[in-house]
């Protein structure tokens, strides 16, 4: 190669080089920008939420005005919620275990081609992803069901997801078959290979499903709020939906509860809203990280066909 095709090749390459540059720098301030966007949204109601309500009135914008967690202390202390707390784990616990299970369970013995009328039971399945029936018909057949005021209803509605069937089953289908016809010359029936061989190699897609579950069950108020009138079985989310709307008297009454000699904390409307979004926010939010690795994989795996 002659020096004046070196030159050229080397110019190229310069330039190359140059766009490439340009072209990294361009995606991380684009990228940058696009994570601020996204978390300081939740990062403004967290530092409005731990600043003092006076001060957070006249701005927040990076650090908290002051500090104070008066709003949090009166929001715990707040009449049901400590019932309303448990009833929610619970129901997110419970929930979630009966749908893994349920949803794990259906879409293995759907893979058996001797199950009767398997294909037939899986499209009507699928339906349900598609048609709904629309709320009149919901809330007359869960009273049928005697679920109102039932904290069965938490639970039975969510144990099957045809979204959550399909990636579990498509999972399932990908597992060697070798595996299973192991087990079973052993003498494995087909509840024991799935829980022996089929439930443990589906970790990552159930993992997956187990967090869209827990999400689910612990923002869900709809039910909640149209079929139990009990007190004592009102999640979380709808007792403090209900503050929420009543934050206005709710300041009011805390700064009376908050008032020790001539020493009175002002509580306002604003930081009582942003401090009840982060207590119903924060939990997902700390679950998330724990099980994102199983996230790309799972559903990576459980999407190929359906």
């Amino acid at each position: 190669m002659s020096t004046y095709e070196e030159t050229q090749a080397y110019r190229r390459r310069r330039r190359m080089d140059w766009k490439d540059a340009a072209f990294t720098v361009c995606n991380y301030l684009f990228l940058t920008l696009l994570v601020i966007v996204t978390i300081y949204p939740f990062y403004f109601i967290f530092i409005y939420s731990v600043s003092d309500p006076i001060e957070a009135q006249k701005g927040v914008l990076i650090w908290p005005a002051g500090f104070s967690l008066e709003a949090y202390k009166a929001t715990v202390r707040l009449p049901g919620i400590s019932d309303a707390a448990i009833v929610t784990v619970a129901r997110t616990v419970l929930g979630t275990l009966i749908t893994v299970f349920s949803c794990s369970f259906f879409a293995y013995l759907i893979t058996k081609d001797e199950m009767p009328l398997r294909k037939i039971i899986y499209r009507f399945v699928l339906i349900t992803m598609y048609f709904n029936a629309g709320f009149i018909p919901w809330y007359l057949t869960m009273k049928t069901y005697g679920l109102q005021n039932n904290f069965l209803l938490y639970i039975i509605p969510s144990a099957i997801s045809g979204f959550n069937i399909i990636l579990i089953k498509t999972f399932i289908e990908q597992l060697p078959a070798s595996l299973e016809e192991s087990a079973k010359i052993d003498g494995a029936g087909y509840f024991k290979v799935y829980t022996s061989i089929i439930f443990p190699l589906s970790m990552p897609i159930i993992a997956t499903i187990a967090v869209f579950a827990a999400v689910a069950q612990w923002n869900t108020w709809f039910d909640n709020f149209f079929l139990v009138e009990n007190p004592k079985l009102q999640t979380l989310q709808l007792v403090l939906y209900n503050f929420l709307n009543q934050s206005s008297n709710l300041s009011n009454m805390t700064t009376d509860q908050l008032t020790r000699g001539d020493l009175v904390r002002t509580l306002t409307p604003q930081s009582i809203r942003m401090t009840i979004t982060m207590i119903v926010t924060l939990p997902i939010v700390l679950v998330y990280p724990m099980l994102q690795r199983y996230f790309v994989k799972g559903i990576m795996m459980g999407a190929v066909k359906g």
